[in-house]
């Protein structure tokens, strides 16, 4: 990797051209930027080093190629089954389009990126925990209902684009009041002066301004009263300090809609879900893995002097 500072950056149609037929200009486009975006906050604000930078280029290249392919792929069957003045060749290319349409899906929806194992992307190792939620990959929403209000909401419609982490805890199957939780484990652990939300957030800041964390427990939204929750979740914010109460949730139950099994949760041990600023997965962890969460952000955050 050069060690120089990147300082142009090239996005969308400057660095991936293509056809207009499978309607990827933008959606491929607000990626680059989206994944340019939070990194430069990041350099700017002095939460990471202009190193930081080179992954931009690390992770959106392969992307730009990919796409080219698939829209060279696409182009090609789409201007057979148009040329051919032979009905039998004619279906046989409008099969071929048919074809590469459902093959292209992801594409199509948004979804194709994959980022691999990198600096701001972990491995496979603890996707056992989550298997709907593999790192590189989107964060794939369900919904949720707010402990708080008791209102039905998509869990991934709380991640907005302002530069901030997600950490998503889903509790382990032991009740989130008793001292034996994981759960409430982690939560005392991101509460300490050892965790990375502690060391990495500026004095003065929301307790959340740059890691917000949200919990959700395995129990009725019926059975447990939002009070009763760790502290860490109900934090007080702002220029009033008015408490946050919307970073606790519970699952839809009685449903086939449980966000515990639709997105593969361990029940017994729970998970620990990293989500980048740009809404891609970075880790899967173990409520307990303290410490590969801490080395995790380590390898690419500074502390505020």
């Amino acid at each position: 990797m050069n060690n120089r500072t990147p300082r142009v950056f090239i996005a969308g149609d400057a660095c991936h051209t293509h056809t207009a037929k499978a309607g990827q200009g933008m959606n491929v486009s607000m990626q680059d930027t989206f994944n340019l975006g939070w990194k430069l906050i990041s350099v700017l604000e002095g939460r990471s080093p202009a190193s930081l930078l080179h992954t931009y280029n690390a992770e959106r290249h392969v992307i730009a190629e990919n796409l080219i392919e698939m829209d060279t792929r696409w182009s090609r069957a789409i201007g057979a089954a148009q040329d051919s003045d032979d009905p039998q060749a004619a279906m046989k290319g409008l099969a071929e389009v048919q074809r590469q349409f459902v093959t292209n899906s992801e594409f199509t929806a948004g979804f194709a990126t994959h980022y691999t194992p990198g600096l701001l992307t972990g491995d496979d190792t603890h996707l056992n925990l989550a298997t709907g939620f593999p790192p590189g990959r989107r964060f794939h929403s369900a919904e949720v209902i707010r402990l708080g209000d008791a209102k039905r909401v998509h869990l991934g419609h709380v991640h907005r684009a302002d530069g901030r982490w997600r950490l998503y805890a889903f509790a382990d199957m032991v009740d989130p009041r008793s001292p034996g939780s994981r759960f409430s484990a982690l939560m005392a652990f991101l509460a300490s002066e050892e965790s990375p939300v502690r060391r990495f957030t500026p004095g003065g800041a929301d307790p959340d301004a740059i890691f917000d964390v949200h919990g959700i427990i395995q129990q009725s939204h019926l059975e447990i009263d939002w009070t009763e929750i760790h502290d860490f979740l109900r934090p007080h914010k702002g220029p009033l300090g008015l408490q946050d109460y919307q970073k606790v949730h519970a699952p839809v139950l009685g449903t086939d809609q449980d966000i515990f099994d639709l997105r593969g949760i361990d029940r017994g041990a729970g998970a620990l879900v990293v989500v980048r600023p740009d809404q891609y997965v970075s880790l899967v962890l173990p409520l307990d893995g303290f410490e590969e969460l801490n080395q995790f952000f380590s390898s690419f955050m500074l502390e505020p002097t």
